[in-house]
């Protein structure tokens, strides 16, 4: 029934386009005639949208079983109209003049050319889905946390302007595009102007890879495209360029004999064959400069080391912004735009090591924070950072379960994290706007739906079988523990350094089951204790909030269960035409790992049991630890100082420049300006006086100067 081109097609406009009619139709219906009704028009929109996302699911799913994504054919791409298009543009670069051996012959000149053109793949249909389907339970949870609020129209407008833009970015097929619904910043007031300036950052790397792409590929669309003129022009991630890897992305380089490989513990780096038409190049080569400022922009926008400072700001927001923020839209683009790029990453072995010791390294150091903050949602801001982290990690094995586990932790991420942060704001909700976690305790008997929703959150971000989390995970810890068996040049200390990468996963294992559950403990374990300025006692938030609460908890619970057993998840996802080449299929498989499950099982059994020891009774032991490892702590509670040392390295620096400048500005060359602009005024000034309006005092002026006149030429030789 979904399955016709024309119907998917049709699906995949309406998904971006009934939440944008939603905006629009609450921002000029919602001040003045909706009123406290303004949610309906976002509401319905958002509600048809995932409608229509989860059917275009359908459909695809149904066109992946017949093949259909094999050879990424046309009828998977609907151009809606014609963006900007100069020919001649720029000489035709290397790389396109080399494919342009299996396509039209290449002309000696490449026009710019861009449409607005949507794609209907599995990545597509699956990040649709699943950004409508949280989208909607945000929403409809919006209605009852937002309620009497001051611009209650304004935040739903936002919300499906929003909801709007990532819909856009996941489904159009442009490198240009994707940059435009790229450049967005989040609705938190308090933190708008850091996240705003840190994204900036990241969005200068992504432009930047953006104009090396067309000056190296000729192209900036993903597919290949045949203009009117008859030229072929092979897409960035078209089946042109992916065709030449079809060999396998392993060195071919053997011994002598060519029998047996080398050691493990000593084999070269993976890379693409050297018939490839992608552009790699070593650390210092075009392909790797590309990879590595797209990863920029990844960094920025899905909050990895370094720019992960604007992230735990931007929850000062309302609290459904944070979870469509952190779940949902904004900080998955980064996940989305370095999966979708997997054949140039796949080209540049050093630029996959990066991106997985990003990975590593802010997942541990984020999962360190956030095991002694106090704030309820800055700990699950700070849980935020480190899963993307974990998905980094993954990303970068550029492996098929490598990516494989990124998207589905993406999945399963989204689900349980909106979850945990609907929950805090179920909390903050009923206390008055309190989150922190040194004022209350004990609302389980309070807020039972909450608590216990609440729970199943926890479990899925801790890992713990069979909740969502716990598949996803180790997905991941499996993916980077596969690579690192491969060997590979990049070792240290005589191992792999995915080997060390596989152990940080494991340990940010531990650390999340513990900071997750110690805030789970804090809440809502304990005696009963709530902030002395409520009027009332904490009750239940109404069935408006609970009810997304529930749904999302359901999924939380058995996303994972369903798609491990079912095996329709990676089955779909690898019929994505940029991940279904064929030496990327040669890598690690999917599948389930028994000892990787075992080892992560016990790792995060250990942390929940440590959160329980510290924090379920007598808390006389953590305060004992705490002052053994008070610099720990210290460092822990101060978030490792990231913002100090960035704002006595960067703000205050540009600060002190700032100030300089203005004083350069105001007193020197608007000094001289003005001098100049003042000096007509003083002239007039000298010679007013003589100007005086008496004829006597003009008549000796002209007798002087007629003196004046006759001495000078009596004076001549």
């Amino acid at each position: 029934m979904f399955d016709s081109w024309e119907t998917m097609q049709s699906l995949a406009v309406l998904v971006p386009a009934l939440p944008l009619l939603g905006a629009v139709l609450t921002a000029i219906l919602g001040p003045r005639i909706l009123k406290s009704r303004a949610h309906w028009p976002v509401v319905l929109g958002l509600t048809g949208s995932a409608v229509a996302a989860l059917c275009l699911l359908i459909g695809v799913n149904r066109q992946a079983a017949q093949g259909a994504f094999a050879d990424d054919p046309a009828s998977s791409r609907l151009t809606l109209w014609e963006w900007a298009s100069v020919d001649p543009a720029m000489p035709a670069p290397a790389a396109l003049r080399q494919a342009s051996g299996t396509m039209a012959e290449a002309a000696a000149q490449v026009p710019f050319h861009i449409d607005i053109t949507l794609r209907i793949d599995p990545l597509t249909a699956l990040m649709l889905a699943m950004v409508t389907l949280v989208s909607t339970l945000v929403a409809i949870y919006s209605i009852g946390y937002m309620h009497g609020e001051r611009g209650y129209w304004r935040y739903f407008s936002y919300v499906g302007l929003f909801v709007f833009s990532m819909t856009m970015l996941v489904s159009v097929s442009n490198f240009l595009l994707l940059y435009v619904f790229w450049y967005q910043k989040p609705a938190a007031a308090a933190a708008g102007k850091k996240a705003f300036l840190v994204n900036r950052v990241g969005d200068f790397g992504f432009a930047l890879g953006v104009f090396l792409i067309w000056t190296t590929y000729g192209t900036l669309n993903f597919h290949d495209t045949k203009l009117p003129d008859g030229q072929a022009i092979p897409g960035v991630l078209g089946q042109t360029r992916l065709a030449s890897l079809a060999a396998s992305g392993a060195d071919q380089e053997h011994d002598p004999d060519h029998s047996a490989p080398h050691d493990a513990a000593h084999a070269p780096a993976r890379k693409p064959p050297a018939e490839s038409l992608y552009v790699g190049g070593g650390w210092f080569g075009i392909g790797t400069a590309i990879c590595l400022l797209l990863l920029v922009g990844a960094c920025g926008k899905s909050a990895q080391f370094p720019l992960h400072v604007w992230l735990p700001d931007a929850m000062e927001g309302p609290t459904p912004v944070s979870a469509l923020i952190h779940a949902a839209t904004m900080v998955t683009a980064g996940i989305y735009l370095v999966v979708r790029c997997t054949p140039l990453f796949f080209a540049s072995p050093e630029a996959q090591l990066v991106v997985s010791v990003i990975g590593g390294v802010t997942a541990l150091m984020a999962a360190i924070i956030a095991v002694t903050q106090t704030d309820l949602k800055r700990v699950l801001a700070y849980s935020t950072v480190s899963q993307l982290g974990y998905m980094f990690l993954g990303l970068g094995t550029c492996t098929l379960i490598g990516a494989t586990s990124g998207i589905f932790h993406l999945m399963t991420h989204a689900f349980f994290k909106a979850l945990l942060f609907l929950g805090a704001g179920s909390v903050m909700h009923s206390l008055g706007g309190v989150i922190d976690m040194r004022r209350f305790s004990g609302l389980r008997h309070k807020m039972p739906v909450t608590c216990w929703t609440f729970l199943i959150g926890c479990l899925a971000l801790a890992g713990v079988l069979p909740f969502a989390g716990f598949w996803s995970k180790d997905m991941i810890l499996a993916a980077v523990h596969e690579r690192a068996h491969e060997g590979g040049s990049f070792t240290l200390a005589g191992q792999s350094i995915f080997h060390w990468l596989y152990w940080i996963g494991t340990g940010t294992a531990l650390l999340t089951a513990f900071y997750t559950f110690r805030a789970f403990f804090l809440a809502f374990f304990g005696p009963e204790r709530f902030p002395g300025e409520l009027d009332h006692p904490p009750h239940e938030s109404p069935p408006n909030m609970t009810l997304p609460l529930a749904i999302l908890a359901a999924f939380a619970a058995g996303l994972g269960v369903v798609c491990e057993w079912t095996g329709w998840f990676d089955k779909l996802l690898l019929k994505t035409p940029s991940l279904a080449f064929a030496a990327f299929h040669e890598t690690a498989e999917v599948g389930f790992h028994p000892h990787i499950a075992a080892i992560s099982t016990v790792t995060v059994l250990i942390g929940i049991g440590l959160a329980a020891f510290f924090y379920l009774g007598e808390r006389t032991q953590i305060d004992r630890i705490a002052a053994w490892v008070r610099p720990l702590y210290r460092a822990s509670y101060g978030k490792l100082w990231f913002d100090e040392i960035y704002d006595a390295l960067i703000v205050k620096p540009l600060w002190i420049l700032a100030r300089l400048a203005y004083v350069v500005d105001r007193y020197l060359i608007d000094g001289i300006v003005n001098t100049i602009g003042r000096l007509p005024v003083w002239t007039g000034a000298l010679l007013r006086p003589f100007q005086n309006g008496q004829i006597q005092s003009y008549a000796l002026a002209m007798i002087l100067g007629a003196l004046i006149l006759l001495g000078t030429l009596a004076l001549r030789p």
